[in-house]
């Protein structure tokens, strides 16, 4: 894995610029603060906004780019997606789950309010994903497949289901194939997700269009989980924004447990190489490929 992060200038005007259009439209389409009940909206926000670096809306636009998916959409799409994100940040840091007090540099919702107020603040962000990104208007029996997508990707087939697993592994030494359908579940199903439902803002895909996407979608969720693991176990928490070395203080198995740090970087840098591979089929569209491969290379060269 490179030593340094070779973002473009354009690839981070790009980003900059995806970054803010999700911002506004968080701010748009989450409750306003001054609505019963104030306190609770106020939390929404504040687990939601001014945070993170937004990869799941910027594989939703990324996707959407190849297909000349509709602006509305997609940002309505990334926003489902991030609040589902949210949500599950929320519940993870709970003293019942990973117990974290920070997140993206500043204390954790049940830090910062209480954790009944976070229990509900993950309730609201995930059934106001699934009100948002039904309100599209993409034809009908797409929009129903948006849906079912998000559905799939946040449950016990999907992310809440790799959450069991890692909750069940503590202190047991789980083999790679095990490993990877645990973050195939916890990790990949909602940057998978990110990736259908922005080529579904464009158009009904084909079978070749699926099958791409798939890979390239199950490259980059395989990868951002290796790279999780090494940054915890080699960045600091100021780096970070969350607490470093939490996986080997809470005896979790993790890729660098398992391969150790120099073959995750390899296995990193694998999987990048796959990610950039899947997407060739796609030839008619390669020029416009050139997001999601660059955001391929971000996710494994990332540093926090």
């Amino acid at each position: 894995m490179p030593d340094t992060i070779t973002v473009s200038p354009d690839l981070a005007t790009w980003m900059k610029s995806i970054q803010e259009k999700i911002e506004i439209a968080l701010n748009n389409f989450l409750p306003e603060t001054k609505q019963i009940p104030e306190r609770l909206h106020d939390a929404m926000r504040y687990a939601t906004m001014d945070g993170g670096k937004r990869v799941r809306p910027l594989l939703v636009y990324a996707a959407g780019q190849l297909f000349d998916a509709n602006k509305d959409e997609l940002a309505r799409a990334a926003c489902a997606l991030e609040m589902i994100h949210a949500y599950s940040l929320v519940h993870d840091d709970m003293p019942c789950m990973d117990d974290d007090a920070l997140r993206r540099g500043k204390p954790t919702v049940h830090k910062k309010y209480d954790e009944a107020s976070a229990l509900l603040v993950g309730d609201a962000l995930q059934s106001h994903a699934f009100f948002i990104l039904s309100q599209g208007k993409n034809p009908p029996e797409r929009q129903l497949t948006m849906l079912q997508i998000l559905a799939h990707a946040a449950g016990s087939q999907g992310m809440c289901g790799g959450q069991a697993i890692d909750l069940a592994s503590v202190g047991l030494n789980l083999n790679r194939a095990e490993l990877e359908q645990m973050h195939q579940l916890k990790t990949g199903a909602l940057l998978q997700a990110a990736v259908l439902l922005g080529a579904l803002c464009g158009k009904t895909l084909s079978e070749e269009d699926n099958t791409a996407l798939h890979r390239y979608s199950r490259a980059i969720g395989l990868a951002f989980q290796v790279v999780d693991d090494i940054l915890d176990a080699t960045a600091d928490s100021a780096t970070l924004g969350k607490t470093a070395g939490k996986d080997a203080a809470a005896n979790k198995p993790t890729y660098v447990t398992i391969l150790g740090l120099e073959s995750s970087r390899l296995l990193a840098e694998q999987l990048r190489q796959e990610a950039h591979n899947a997407l060739l089929p796609l030839t008619a569209s390669v020029h416009r490929s050139e997001r999601l491969n660059q955001l391929a290379d971000f996710i494994v060269q990332r540093k926090a």
